[in-house]
């Protein structure tokens, strides 16, 4: 999101939604190739489907601390926020949104961990059709995060100037936003199998 919110503020809204039709495609790369690996082992396995579901809840709860633990640390910084802490946007403008979008989240391993410890949560081994139940879902999560960035874009003016003069707000944001992935870790670690 702060990709695509720095694509929008260096080069307009046309150059933002290039960039997020970028990451869409990006994401979907990781969707395509967790659901080949991971949809295999866990039409097979009830232990592997049990390790993954335990791993995942783990990984979330993880992300959440470091989340929450990373707001504070920034509270302890002085200074105001910038453009510098976004996405690196120099030399940008010359290259290509759309593919720099792709390369972006093809790259980033996070969401390549996200698609693998997220996604099986959801899966209903019983029904069968494992592969393309964490596609559907897989689809449905990029859709998400890209319907989110274009809104960022919509919003980029008034939500890049909040971001840069609040601290508070961004201190806030995190907080919040690990908070609720472990508490979905926690809840997906104690709900029952599939």
């Amino acid at each position: 999101m702060l990709y695509v919110l720095a694509r929008s503020l260096a080069g307009g809204k046309r150059e933002g939604v290039l960039s997020a039709l970028g990451t869409f495609l990006g994401g979907m790369v990781h969707v395509f190739a967790a659901a080949l690996g991971v949809s295999v082992i866990l039409a097979r396995s009830a232990l592997a489907f049990s390790t993954v579901k335990y791993a995942g809840a783990a990984y979330l709860c993880w992300l959440g601390v470091r989340m929450i633990i990373e707001a504070r640390k920034d509270a302890r910084k002085p200074g105001a926020f910038s453009l510098d802490d976004l996405p690196a946007v120099a030399g940008m403008a010359a290259r290509n949104p759309l593919w720099q979008g792709v390369a972006t989240e093809v790259l980033n391993p996070k969401t390549a961990l996200f698609f693998l410890s997220f996604i099986p949560q959801f899966v209903n081994r019983g029904t069968g059709h494992v592969f393309f139940q964490f596609v559907l879902l897989g689809i449905v999560s990029v859709v998400l995060n890209t319907s989110a960035d274009l809104i960022v874009i919509l919003l980029a003016g008034p939500l890049g100037k909040k971001i840069r003069s609040s601290a508070v707000f961004r201190r806030r944001q995190r907080t919040v936003t690990g908070a609720i992935m472990i508490g979905l870790g926690t809840y997906l670690a104690t709900s029952e199998s599939h």
